[in-house]
């Protein structure tokens, strides 16, 4: 019988030892619980069985109009068509519209889609387009959607002028005296219309505090602006005279909507009506 020297007995030990601790560390991975430090799932579902977008492409910088195609089942439409929503960086609303099928929708196979959304921003954006299925029914398991993000290109703008009083420039206030404020407005043809409604808002906080105000009721809506042949013919509801006295006010009020037109050179002349009435309105 042979005995084993020393060295060799060593070597055994040594690779025993490395056999053992090897064993150990697998043991120990099978045992360790499980890391579930992965990536979250996405908050859109997984819906390509029922709903391909082509257009647009997740994170796509997009401008106005959005142009959104694609293809879905059948049943996302009602009466061909199905809603869109577009949400800023804060979750707000900022447009909805809705897409159209382009074949027939009375089937549960894809059926194509096509619609453009607008937008009015004035600066480049992340933002959400939301494509929701039509849910007539508003039953739970009916209600489904996709998210895409996107980059919204901001909409080409122009500058406008709104006039308003002002008693830091006018501390006497002589009533038909107003001075103008600058606004950015979205490139638009109803450039005069737009023009009013800034004014109907208001003089924002910061210019209140360079002494501007308006004359003009809260609440008031436009009916209806023509202009032709250089006069612009404007028509407000009643709001424009309701509890409005003293021929200051009235004057002040004429003058910041006058003004406010007369600066496109289109309008030459305005005339204003309340529910369509022109005689006797804003009457001190």
């Amino acid at each position: 019988m042979k005995i084993l020297n020393h060295e060799k007995m060593s070597k055994i030990v040594n690779v025993i030892a490395v056999f053992v601790i090897l064993v150990a560390i697998g043991i120990a991975v099978l045992l360790s619980p499980k890391n579930d430090s992965g990536p979250e799932p996405s908050v859109t579902p997984n819906l390509e069985d029922e709903i391909i977008v082509d257009s647009p492409q997740p994170n796509q910088i997009v401008s106005s109009p959005i142009l959104i195609e694609g293809k879905a089942r059948g049943f996302w439409f009602f009466e061909a068509s199905f809603p869109v929503k577009l949400f800023d960086d804060k979750g707000q609303e900022i447009a909805e519209h809705y897409v159209q099928a382009t074949d027939d929708w009375m089937t549960t196979d894809f059926v194509g889609f096509k619609g453009e959304l607008e937008y009015n921003i004035m600066a480049t954006t992340t933002a959400t387009l939301i494509l929701k299925r039509d849910n007539p029914s508003d039953l739970p398991e009916n209600d489904k959607s996709i998210e895409i993000p996107i980059i919204l290109s901001p909409t080409d703008s122009m500058e406008i002028s709104v006039f308003f009083n002002n008693d830091q420039l006018d501390p006497e206030f002589s009533c038909n005296k107003v001075f103008a404020v600058k606004r950015v407005i979205a490139k638009t043809p109803a450039i005069a219309r737009v023009a009013l409604e800034e004014l109907l808002k208001g003089a924002t906080q910061g210019e209140e505090s360079q002494g501007f105000f308006t004359s003009i009721n809260p609440g008031v809506t436009i009916q209806k602006l023509i202009i032709e042949d250089g006069v612009a013919r404007i028509d407000f509801d009643e709001q424009l005279e309701f509890q409005v006295g003293g021929s200051c006010r009235v004057s002040a009020i004429r003058s910041q909507i006058t003004e406010t037109l007369k600066q496109f050179p289109t309008v030459k002349d305005v005339v204003i009506s309340i529910n369509g009435r022109t005689e006797d309105i804003l009457q001190p």
